[in-house]
C-alpha cells in the first residue's frame, strides 16, 4: 500500500494559541490561478476579502513566502493563512493544572470554557489558553468535555503520541466518574444502570432517546441528599460516550441536572457571556493505565458544584 506523504509543517506560527489554516489545492478544476480558486473556496468570507488578503501578502506557501494572486494553479500545492478571529467574551474562571509531565497535561476546566476551538469559541477555549499559558504549541486534546461541563480534560504534549491517548477513550479504557446536582426523588431507586439509544442529529441542539439497540450506558448512584432543598448529589459512571449522555439519562429518570438549558425542555442556548447558574455537572475523576509509560494514573478534580455548596449564590447567578 502506498503511504501518503505527510503535509509540510506550517510556515506560520500560532496566533493566540490557534494554528494557521492549511489548504491543499485539489486536483482538477477550472482554475488557472491560485486567486481564482481561493476566491471561490473562501467565498463565504465576503466580497473583496480574499483579494485584500492577497494584496496584503497574507497567503503563504510552504517556504513561508507570500503567494501572489496570479500564481499559476498547481494541484497539491499547500497554502496557509490566519483566519480573522472572532471577538470573544473572556471566560473569567481559572483553568487549573492538575498534572503535567513530558507526555501529558491534565487540566481542571471551569464551566463555560469550550475544550477546543469550534464555531464562535476559538481563543476562549481550554486548548488555546493552555498553549499560550504553558508555551506548548503542539499541545492537543485527547478528548472533549461540553462547554457547559466542568472538570478534568486530558491533553497530549507530543503529536506523535496523541493517537495512543485518544485510543484510551475510543476503546473505553478510561474510568470516568462524574458528579451532578439534580432534584431528589425518594421514589427513584438507586443505584441503577441506565441503558438507552441516544440520537444526536447535526444542527439540532438536543439529543434524544429513540427505540433500538442501546448505545448509551450510565451507572447512577446517590451520594447524598438535602431534604431542605429537595436536592440530590449524584455520582455517574458513563460506560459509553454519547453526546449529552449523562444529561439525557438523568432527565429521563425525572431528575434533570440543575442549570441544564436543554433537558428536559429545550430553551435558548447559553450565550457566550452569560456565566450565571452553571450546569451542575462535573467530570470528577479520570483513571487509566498510561499507554506510553505504563504508569497507573488517577486524577481528581478539586472543584465543587455551587448548587450543593452554596445554593442561594448559585440560584442568584453570583
Amino acid at each position: 500500500m502506498r503511504r501518503r506523504t505527510p503535509p509540510p509543517p506550517s510556515p506560520l506560527p500560532q496566533r493566540d494559541g490557534i494554528d494557521a489554516v492549511r489548504l491543499r489545492l485539489p486536483a482538477g478544476g477550472p482554475w488557472s490561478t491560485v486567486r481564482e480558486h481561493l476566491a471561490q473556496r473562501l467565498s463565504g468570507a465576503g466580497a473583496g476579502v480574499v483579494d485584500g488578503m492577497f494584496d496584503a501578502g497574507l497567503f503563504v506557501g510552504a517556504d513561508g513566502r507570500a503567494v501572489a494572486g496570479d500564481t499559476p494553479y498547481e494541484p497539491g500545492m499547500y497554502v496557509w493563512f490566519h483566519r480573522e478571529l472572532p471577538a470573544e467574551v473572556p471566560v473569567p474562571f481559572p483553568l487549573e493544572i492538575v498534572y503535567r509531565d513530558e507526555h501529558l497535561v491534565v487540566a481542571d476546566k471551569p464551566h463555560f470554557l469550550a475544550t477546543t476551538p469550534r464555531g464562535g469559541h476559538v481563543t476562549q477555549t481550554a486548548l488555546a489558553r493552555l498553549r499560550r499559558e504553558l508555551g506548548i504549541p503542539a499541545l492537543g486534546a485527547a478528548h472533549r468535555l461540553d462547554r457547559l461541563t466542568a472538570g478534568l480534560v486530558l491533553f497530549t504534549v507530543r503529536p506523535e503520541e496523541r493517537g495512543a491517548y485518544q485510543g484510551l477513550f475510543a476503546e473505553r479504557r478510561v474510568r470516568k466518574e462524574y458528579e451532578a446536582v439534580a432534584p431528589y426523588d425518594p421514589a427513584l431507586v438507586l443505584p441503577r444502570t441506565v441503558r438507552s439509544r441516544i440520537l444526536k442529529e447535526r444542527g439540532v441542539l438536543a439529543a434524544r432517546e429513540v427505540d433500538g439497540e442501546p448505545n448509551a450506558v450510565t451507572r447512577v448512584e446517590l451520594l447524598a441528599r438535602r431534604l431542605d432543598r429537595g436536592l440530590g448529589r449524584y455520582r455517574l459512571f458513563p460506560g459509553t460516550g454519547q453526546t449529552h449522555q449523562l444529561r439525557v439519562h438523568l432527565s429521563s429518570l425525572g431528575v434533570p441536572i440543575l442549570g441544564d438549558p436543554l433537558y428536559p425542555e429545550v430553551a435558548a442556548p447559553v450565550p457566550a457571556g452569560d456565566f450565571r447558574r452553571p450546569l451542575q455537572l462535573l467530570a470528577r475523576e479520570l483513571a487509566f493505565t498510561d499507554p506510553v509509560t505504563g504508569r497507573e494514573h488517577r486524577f481528581r478534580s478539586g472543584r465543587s458544584l455551587g448548587a450543593w455548596t452554596a445554593y442561594e449564590e448559585w440560584a442568584d447567578g453570583q
